[in-house]
C-alpha cells in the first residue's frame, strides 16, 4: 500500500483511522500508518499520503517517541490467537506557506494542498533525501483530490527501516464517513485505476461514540505521554486483508463502524478526470 515516488517495497502495511472528539480541537479523524518499506531506487525515496483534509501544517503530526509500538498494540487487541500477524509518513495551511518542509521522526516531510508547487520547495530538503520527482504523479494527485492536503515523506537509503508510526490528526473533510489512503503504486508513476494490486493490510478503526462492549481494548504503557493519549482510543475494531483488491482507499461510513460491520467497508477511489 502507498504511493511511492520511485521504485520501492512496502509490506505489513498497518493503517488506523479513528473518530474522536478532542477537548481542545473538537470533532477530529486520526490517521495512523506504518509499513515495512524496502527502497529499490538508485537513491533517495517517498512516500505520498493524500488526507482528506484541506488544512493541515506539522502541528498535525503527532511524535510517537517512546511509543513506536502503538500500532502493533492496536493490532493485537483485535488479532485472533489463532491468525499470526503479517510481517511488520510541509502542509498548506496558510497562504504564505503555500508548502512547508519539516522534520518528523527519520522523514522530511513537503506538505502541499496543490501538489503542483512541490518541486519549487525541494531545494529545502536535504540533499541525501531529496527524491526525483515525477510531474505526472503529482498532477495526478491534483486532479483527482481536489481539496485534500498532501503529504510528500522523503527518506533515504539508510533510514528506511528505522521509521516509527506516523500519527496525524485533523478536521476531516466528511465527519461522518473515515477514510484511509491506500492507493497502490511502487514505480513513481501515476496509480492505475483499474489495477488489482496486492494487499497486506491491517486496517483498525475506532470512535469515541462507541457503546459499551464496542470493540476490542487496547493496552497503552503506563508512561505514555498525555498529549499523545488524547488522541488514542480506548478500544478499535480491525480486520486483516491480503491478496487482491481494486486499486483503492479503504473507507467506512461512522454508521456502519458504530454498528461493527466492517463487511461495509469500501474501496473508494478518486475522482475521474473528464
Amino acid at each position: 500500500m502507498c504511493i511511492s515516488m520511485d521504485r520501492a517495497e512496502f509490506s505489513g502495511t498497518t493503517l488506523y483511522g479513528g473518530r474522536l472528539r478532542h477537548p481542545v480541537h473538537g470533532l477530529v479523524h486520526v490517521l495512523g500508518y506504518q509499513n515495512t518499506s524496502v527502497n529499490l531506487a538508485d537513491g533517495p525515496n517517498a512516500m505520498l499520503l493524500h488526507l482528506p483534509a484541506s488544512r493541515m501544517t506539522r502541528e498535525h503530526f503527532l511524535p510517537v517517541g517512546r511509543s513506536a509500538d502503538v500500532l502493533s498494540r492496536m493490532v493485537e487487541a483485535v488479532q485472533p490467537v489463532s491468525v499470526a500477524a503479517p510481517d511488520g509518513i510541509a502542509w498548506m495551511g496558510v497562504a504564505e506557506a503555500p508548502v512547508e518542509v519539516f522534520e518528523h521522526d527519520i522523514y522530511t516531510v513537503l506538505l502541499a494542498a496543490d501538489p503542483t508547487r512541490i518541486p519549487a520547495a525541494l531545494g529545502d530538503v536535504p540533499r541525501h533525501k531529496r527524491p526525483r520527482l515525477n510531474p505526472d504523479l503529482l498532477e495526478f494527485y491534483a486532479e483527482r483530490y481536489p481539496g485534500h492536503t498532501i503529504a510528500v515523506c522523503c527518506f533515504d537509503n539508510a533510514e528506511a527501516q528505522r521509521a516509527k508510526p506516523l500519527l496525524m490528526w485533523y478536521p476531516p473533510l466528511d465527519p461522518d464517513r473515515l477514510t484511509l489512503p491506500a492507493l497502490d503504486c511502487h514505480t513513481g508513476a501515476a496509480p492505475d485505476l483499474d489495477a488489482e494490486v496486492p494487499v497486506d493490510h491491517w486496517v483498525l478503526l475506532s470512535t469515541d461514540e462507541a457503546p459499551e462492549g464496542w470493540g476490542e481494548p487496547v493496552e497503552y504503557p503506563k508512561g505514555m505521554r498525555h498529549q499523545l493519549r488524547a488522541f488514542l482510543p480506548g478500544t478499535v475494531v480491525g480486520e486483516y486483508y491480503g491478496g487482491t483488491m481494486v486499486n483503492g482507499d479503504f473507507s467506512i461510513t461512522h454508521d456502519d463502524l458504530l454498528a461493527d460491520d466492517l463487511e461495509r467497508m469500501q474501496r473508494l477511489q478518486p475522482v475521474r478526470g473528464g
